[in-house]
């Protein structure tokens, strides 16, 4: 047993490193050169892409009365949850709130979002309570940057924090959050939440995975995942959240080794987590950005924002490690919510298997997605070569990532 994502969580995973290593990184070579023999040309269409939904289907999901039911059922759920975490024992073994948080609702965000769309926008309590106030006052050239430093603070309470099982700290994190973004959106209206929300960001990045999207034309569409991802072009400024993710994710890997107890048995492990974690989203950014520079030379004169370019991409990369750095806890600490915990459910070998498998399924996924992008962006006879320093960072996140998760 080891402390991870504010709750316990199982370490003993089978993965024989050499193997998982070479296959891992392996794919994402193989799919590259594969696509560049094969995918000649730019065949994504974001936005304009996508299968309508039946008439009378669509009628249902855009009811005014479905809308309402999502808006209290989330305001529901909200309120339960805040008197189980206010008014409850202060233990996660007896109080169901830190399960509820970590697993039902972070980790939940996930598969709801690959399933359902941006269905979370429409659940959002915090969206709900500020809907009747009009929100004159424009919104501030922030761009995303609020909903960033919503994701760090969350981020280090969930992985830094010594204490962030506890219900209390929980219930006091989730009170703050949600005074702010509700006087924000009282404030600046509803549009807040689509750049300021931490959460609601996050589960929109998720979303545009999802087989379910909106077309241009403003019609429920059955798409192409890839498609999805590629309505996030029209997002400037999503990169710095995505690395936060990237890098906390690998930062959350570092803690289950046994170099880090070591590391911080005798040390001050707030100071040293928080360095930490800061370390792993730094070294994360400066791969990316160093790929991106060395990337600008093949970039079409027409392309702005070349540090975005390629930013919808790491998306998959994204919910691969959430998969593989999740499951487990997921499937075990997920069980509190209900009471004990059986350690037994799932195997250690399904356990792996399904760890590496997430990471080098969301890096392929990410791979034909970059060379797609890249066809667009990149000059003529520079489409295979300029793809080199993204290729080579993509690849040492497999290995990195499969290294982390197999506790090497």
């Amino acid at each position: 047993m080891i402390l991870a994502h504010g709750l316990g969580g199982r370490s003993d995973l089978p993965v024989p490193l050499w193997l998982a290593l070479y296959a891992g990184a392996a794919a994402v070579p193989v799919s590259f050169f594969a696509l560049t023999a094969l995918w000649k040309r730019p065949k994504l269409r974001g936005a304009e892409a996508g299968r309508a939904w039946p008439r009378a289907l669509e009628r249902i999901a855009d009811a005014r009365v479905t809308r309402i039911a999502l808006r209290l059922l989330g305001l529901a759920l909200f309120a339960v949850f805040l008197v189980f975490a206010w008014t409850g024992a202060d233990d996660s073994a007896k109080n169901p709130a830190g399960a509820w948080f970590y697993v039902w609702f972070w980790v939940g965000l996930v598969p709801l979002s690959v399933l359902c769309g941006p269905v979370w926008r429409l659940v959002n309590p915090l969206r709900t309570l500020t809907a009747i106030f009009p929100g004159r006052l424009p919104l501030p050239r922030w761009g995303f940057c609020p909903a960033v430093a919503g994701l760090v603070a969350f981020l280090w309470l969930e992985l830094v924090y010594p204490h962030s099982d506890s219900p209390r700290a929980i219930a006091v994190f989730v009170t703050a959050y949600a005074i702010v973004h509700v006087v924000a959106g009282a404030v600046f209206g509803p549009r807040w939440f689509d750049r300021g929300d931490g959460f609601e960001v996050y589960s929109a990045l998720i979303a545009a995975l999802s087989p379910w999207g909106r077309r241009a034309d403003g019609r429920l569409v059955l798409r192409n995942p890839l498609d999805g991802l590629r309505t996030l072009e029209r997002e400037r400024g999503l990169t710095p959240f995505v690395l936060v993710v990237l890098g906390s994710t690998a930062f959350d890997g570092l803690t289950r080794l046994p170099v880090w107890g070591e590391a911080t048995r005798d040390g001050n492990r707030v100071l040293l987590g928080t360095a930490g974690l800061a370390a792993a989203i730094g070294l994360t950014a400066l791969a990316y950005a160093g790929a991106i520079r060395l990337t600008r030379p093949y970039l079409r004169r027409s392309v702005t924002g070349p540090y975005d370019a390629f930013a919808p991409s790491l998306v998959p990369i994204m919910v691969g490690y959430t998969v593989a750095h999740y499951f487990s806890f997921a499937v075990f600490e997920g069980q509190r919510g209900f009471g004990g915990v059986d350690y037994t459910v799932v195997s250690p070998a399904a356990i792996a298997f399904t760890q590496v498998a997430g990471i080098v399924a969301g890096h392929v996924l990410a791979v034909t997605s970059a060379h797609d992008r890249a066809l667009g962006v990149l000059r003529n006879g520079y489409a295979k070569v300029g793809q080199y320093p993204m290729l080579a960072v993509m690849v040492c996140y497999t290995a990195v990532g499969i290294a982390l998760v197999s506790g090497a």
